[in-house]
């Protein structure tokens, strides 16, 4: 038949916008997280923004603690880059290192040495503390991958650092956690904040007097 693909409107994809925890409800959902590896690789999630992917997969070499970066190999993409590597999780690395001992080159191995732990194994261990931690809001590595980024936009970070961090290729896909931190919306001056400013002592121009 002679049609166009006008003659076919496509529906529109309903967007969501992805659920992001209180610092409190961080701290409440590790409390609940059972065993040393898991509950390192999902502090890992939430402390340098990687993804499960990337975070089960990391080396030990892949930890460089004198630049405090960490180096993800064939991310998302099959791209390389580094994600920050902040204090408090180095020392927790460390400490982690010291009791486990991981025998070959990954940072975090299986049963098998020559493989690392599976991403869905993590899943599987973080829906039960969730569960347990009895938040409200359904809790997943990728969620504590989005706090990692909206708690950084709040702290003053600059998007464009947030998304070399989360190793975005789009800005656009960066910009969507602005419309999610209450704080940043909070924080942003409207414009009639310029024309209703009240002098001391004076009544602002336009504004009516008490009766």
């Amino acid at each position: 038949m002679p049609w166009k693909k006008e003659d076919f409107p496509r529906p529109r994809i309903p967007e969501t916008l992805p659920v992001v925890l209180a610092p409190e409800e961080v701290q409440n959902f590790f409390e609940h997280v059972n065993g040393l590896q898991y509950r390192v690789v999902l502090l890992a999630c939430y402390g340098s923004g990687v993804r499960i992917s990337e975070a089960v997969a990391l080396t030990v070499s892949d930890v460089d603690s004198k630049r405090m970066l960490l180096r993800v190999q064939q991310g998302k993409g099959a791209k390389d880059r580094y994600a920050m590597l902040s204090p408090a999780l180095l020392s927790i690395l460390r400490a982690y290192f010291r009791i486990v001992r991981p025998a070959g080159a990954w940072l975090f191995p299986s049963w098998d040495p020559e493989h690392h732990l599976s991403a869905g194994a993590v899943q599987t261990v973080c829906r039960q503390a969730w569960e347990s931690s009895g938040l409200g809001k359904r809790v997943s590595p990728h969620v504590l991958r989005h706090s990692f980024a909206i708690h950084l936009l709040e702290s003053g970070v600059d998007t464009r650092v947030i998304q070399a961090l989360l190793g975005h290729s789009r800005i656009a896909t960066t910009a969507r956690y602005t419309a999610v931190s209450p704080a940043t919306v909070g924080k942003t001056a409207s414009p009639l904040d310029q024309l209703w400013k009240p002098a001391k002592g004076k009544r602002a121009k336009g504004k009516p007097a008490k009766r």
